[in-house]
C-alpha cells in the first residue's frame, strides 16, 4: 500500500507546468494542517495495510519546513504501519537543497529525492521560467550525496525548441556522470492552460515537429540505456535496484492513499480524486473529494494503458481472461498486428512494446480498449 501527499505550492510558476500549484506560499501552515486532518479522517481508505511507500508530491515540497515536515511525518505515524524499509521520497528543486536541508530531512527518514533539474543549460532553464541555474543543480546533488541520501532521482525535458541533438548530448552526458540512481525524461508537452500553451495560441511559442520529438526519445533511451540505465517505463531510467518503488505501484495498479488538494486515491475497484482549490481544501478538505466505480471495462483499460508503458508489458492470459469475462472478442488481430509491425515482441505470455511501439503507445492501447 501506498501514501501520497500533494503539496500545492511554488515558488514561481515553470512555463510548461500542468499541476496544480499556488506562488501564493501564504497559507502554507494552514494547508500542512489541512494535509493533517485529511490523513486521520482517511486512515481507513487502505484498510490498516503497511505503507510501502510515502511520496511527498507538489508543487514543490522542499519549500516544507522542518516543523511542517514533523507535522506530517508524525501524523502518518499515529495512524499507519510504516514498513522499516519504507522508501520514503521527497520532490524538490535545487535551490531549496542546501547542506542544511539535506542534512534535515535525512534525519526525518526520507531516503529519495526526486529532483526537477529539468536541463543543465541556461537558455533551457530561462526559457521554461524555471528558479535555479544549472550550478545549484550540481550543488544539489552534491549536497544529498553528502547527508547520505544515496537514492537520488533527477527529471529531465527534452524536445525543447531550439535545442541539438548535441544539447540534449550534453544534459544525458551530465545527468550520469554525478552518481545518480534514476532519471525522469519527459518529452516538453504543451498543455493549454500553461504559458506555453497561451504562447502557442497566440503565435508567440512553436513546439517540435513529432519526428524531431521521435528522434530525441531515441537518442535519450539509446544513450541512458547505454550508460546502465534500464529504460523499465516509456520515461523512466533507473540503476539496477533503483526503480521508483512508488510510482511502479501505480503501473501494477497497486491501491494507494492521496491526501492534499487535487490528490488521486485508487483501492482497486474506485478512483476519488479531491478538489483542485486551496481555499475549498482548507475550508471541507476531503469531504469535496469526487468518486468514480470503475467497470470491468474501466479496469482492463487502465491495465492495458499503464502497462504498456512498462518493460512488464501486459500478461496475455490476464487481458485474454477479462476479455472473455465481457464477452468481446479477444484482439488476436491487433497484436499479431503489432509483433508484424515490429511494435511489439512476446516475452512468454507478456506482449512487451518495443521502442517504435512505444513511440505510439497511447495509439495502440486505444487499438483494443474495450468500449
Amino acid at each position: 500500500m501506498h501514501l501520497y501527499l500533494h503539496i500545492p505550492f511554488c515558488r514561481q510558476a515553470c512555463h510548461y507546468c500542468d499541476f496544480h500549484f499556488s506562488t501564493n506560499t501564504s497559507r502554507k501552515e494552514e494547508m500542512v494542517q489541512a494535509i493533517c486532518r485529511e490523513i486521520i479522517a482517511q486512515k481507513d481508505y487502505l484498510n490498516g495495510a503497511e505503507l510501502q511507500t510515502i511520496y511527498f508530491g507538489g508543487g514543490t515540497p522542499s519549500l516544507l519546513k522542518d516543523a511542517e515536515i514533523d507535522s506530517i511525518i508524525d501524523a502518518i505515524g499515529a495512524h499507519h504501519s510504516i514498513a522499516s524499509h519504507a522508501e520514503i521520497t521527497l520532490e524538490a528543486n535545487p535551490e531549496d537543497l542546501t547542506t542544511e536541508y539535506c542534512q534535515m530531512i535525512a534525519s526525518k527518514g526520507i531516503n529519495r529525492l526526486s529532483i526537477g533539474i529539468q536541463s543543465f543549460h541556461e537558455k533551457n532553464l530561462v526559457l521554461m521560467n524555471r528558479n535555479h541555474q544549472a550550478s545549484d543543480s550540481i550543488q544539489a546533488i552534491k549536497n544529498a550525496q553528502e547527508a547520505g541520501i544515496n537514492n537520488i532521482s533527477i527529471d529531465l525535458i527534452y524536445g525543447i525548441p531550439e535545442n541539438s541533438p548535441d544539447d540534449l548530448n550534453e544534459d544525458l552526458a551530465k545527468a550520469t556522470s554525478l552518481g545518480v540512481q534514476h532519471i525522469s525524461a519527459y518529452s516538453l508537452t504543451v498543455e493549454p492552460k500553461t504559458v506555453f500553451g497561451v504562447q502557442k495560441k497566440k503565435g508567440a511559442f512553436t513546439e517540435i515537429l513529432d519526428a524531431e520529438m521521435a528522434k530525441a526519445f531515441t537518442q535519450v533511451r539509446e544513450y541512458l540505456e547505454a550508460a546502465g540505465f534500464e529504460g523499465y517505463e516509456t520515461s523512466n531510467f533507473a540503476k539496477e535496484g533503483h526503480y521508483s518503488i512508488h510510482n511502479t505501484s501505480y503501473w501494477q495498479q497497486e491501491p494507494y492513499l492521496g491526501i492534499g488538494p487535487s490528490a488521486h486515491s485508487f483501492n482497486g475497484h474506485s478512483r476519488q480524486w479531491n478538489v483542485s482549490n486551496n481555499a475549498k481544501y482548507l475550508a471541507e478538505g476531503h469531504l469535496l473529494a469526487e468518486m468514480e466505480e470503475l467497470s470491468p471495462a474501466d479496469q482492463l483499460n487502465e491495465y492495458i494503458m499503464v502497462r504498456l508503458r512498462t518493460k512488464w508489458g501486459i500478461n496475455l492470459v490476464e487481458v485474454r481472461e477479462r476479455f472473455h469475462k465481457m464477452e468481446q472478442e479477444y484482439p488476436e488481430k491487433e497484436l499479431q498486428s503489432w509483433m508484424a509491425q515490429g511494435y511489439a515482441r512476446l516475452e512468454g505470455e507478456n506482449l512487451i512494446l518495443v521502442n517504435e511501439g512505444k513511440l505510439i503507445a497511447d495509439r495502440l492501447s486505444s487499438d483494443i480498449f474495450v468500449v
